[in-house]
């Protein structure tokens, strides 16, 4: 086995006392630091890699803290001037994960790089960490690079807002395959709901 999937398998047993108390230091030492943070290296080299990531220039690390838990709904004093239906405060969910909230949150920091992916490393009592990869598109390293210079297109301006990256598609219900992506025929449930409820009739000149 090469050294990667040593790795792999040492992040699979997260409850190992190895991995435990990694966890313990690291998440006091990301409290200590800015929440949104760029990293000098990958604190997980095989996943960073198997998403795409590569060491050499015109790829960045940025690690971000995101808070847990639901979103309370923003009303003065929690009164919703409206029907009963509308008067949730508090056990109101995000439709969107934190991952592809955090991924959000760093695009916009660097809205002169292109998020590429990201992944999990730590978590705590209120905040979930990730660490985004992100892809410079100007640098020439990037461009010339048939395997990555996909990302320099400008439909790829801000992937993350749009749902388009991993994180935000399986929010969307698109990280499947097979026999349990019927119903996202065409691009979506809406879309698919919809060709199948129209009824196409063939005109006669």
């Amino acid at each position: 086995m090469g050294a990667y999937k040593y790795m792999e398998e040492l992040n699979r047993h997260k409850q190992s006392d190895c991995l435990r108390f990694l966890a313990r230091v690291r998440a006091w030492e990301y409290r200590q630091r800015p929440n949104m943070t760029r990293c000098n290296r990958p604190t997980r080299t095989e996943k960073a890699h198997r998403l795409g990531y590569k060491a050499k220039q015109g790829y960045s690390i940025v690690r971000i803290g995101v808070r847990r838990g639901g979103r309370k709904r923003q009303n003065h004093r929690g009164m919703v001037f409206g029907k009963p239906k509308h008067q949730g405060i508090n056990h109101l969910k995000f439709q969107r994960n934190l991952q592809s909230v955090g991924e959000e949150k760093v695009g916009r920091k660097y809205s002169n790089l292109r998020v590429l992916n990201s992944y999990w490393i730590n978590q705590d009592a209120t905040m979930k960490y990730y660490e985004i990869i992100l892809v410079d598109p100007s640098h020439t390293k990037i461009r010339r690079d048939p395997r990555i210079n996909w990302i320099v297109n400008p439909v790829h301006k801000h992937r993350e807002c749009r749902g388009l990256t991993s994180a935000g598609r399986k929010a969307r219900g698109l990280r499947k395959k097979g026999h349990r992506a019927n119903n996202i025929i065409g691009g979506s449930h809406r879309a698919a709901w919809l060709r199948r409820n129209t009824m196409k009739m063939k005109r006669k000149h």
